[in-house]
């Protein structure tokens, strides 16, 4: 499926049946999902140990949409080489893991795989500003990294609106993304401020109709708000 009004959903399967992983990715697959959002965490950057490399390979056995890996861990260029084998599609690392982004976004886009820079809520646009030029994808996360079912922070929305007027006043051609938080309710704030790739796991593995309603909640805010642009 197309993405609709130029809006990629990417469903995270840090909110998946574990149990039945690859029928839930191909669950999202059949309700339109335009990717899949694969959240790894080591333990240092964030407390949680989530899921590495053979998951994205699993992952990438059950599934040809591109697979989002979001690197919520210290040190990611020692990984690179690992999630390319693995079939990752872009690895977004965040500007806190490291000391030098710049150089692990160039190795990243250097291994054939698309780059993306990452912020916590309490990271300023200013971190990122100069690293703008050699990003495919810009990550503001929307609530605080770690776990899975956390609630919106609105302030974030700000943050994006920011990010939005940087790139376009640069002609620069990111894509920005929204992760944590992202509901039927929340999905409208940020594509008016201007995020055009939306992140959602418990909005759709935890929908109560099922995967098929929760894909369709977010379009139908989604649309409605792009009806209105």
């Amino acid at each position: 499926m197309a993405a609709e009004h130029g809006i990629t959903i990417a469903p995270s399967i840090l909110s998946a049946n574990f149990g039945r992983l690859a029928e839930q990715v191909r669950e999202a697959e059949e309700a339109g999902a335009d990717a899949i959002h694969i959240d790894v965490m080591d333990g240092h950057f964030v407390p949680p140990i989530t899921m590495g490399p053979l998951v994205v390979e699993a992952v990438r056995r059950a599934t040809t949409l591109p697979l989002d890996v979001h690197l919520m861990i210290e040190r990611p260029e020692l990984l690179i080489e690992a999630f390319r084998k693995a079939g990752a599609s872009n690895l977004t690392i965040h500007v806190e893991a490291t000391p030098h982004p710049h150089r692990v976004l160039h190795e990243i886009r250097a291994a054939g795989l698309t780059a993306g820079i990452g912020l916590n809520p309490g990271t300023p646009v200013s971190a990122i500003e100069e690293l703008l030029g050699g990003v495919d994808v810009v990550l503001v996360m929307s609530v605080n990294p770690g776990w899975g079912g956390q609630p919106f922070i609105p302030a974030t929305v700000e943050k994006m609106r920011r990010i939005r007027t940087l790139l376009d006043e640069a002609g620069l051609p990111a894509v920005l993304e929204v992760d944590g938080g992202v509901s039927a309710k929340t999905a409208g704030a940020c594509v008016a401020a201007g995020a055009r790739m939306l992140v959602a796991g418990n909005a759709v593995y935890g929908a109560p109709e099922g995967v098929g309603a929760g894909m369709a909640q977010l379009r139908a805010a989604i649309a409605a708000v792009m009806g209105r642009a």
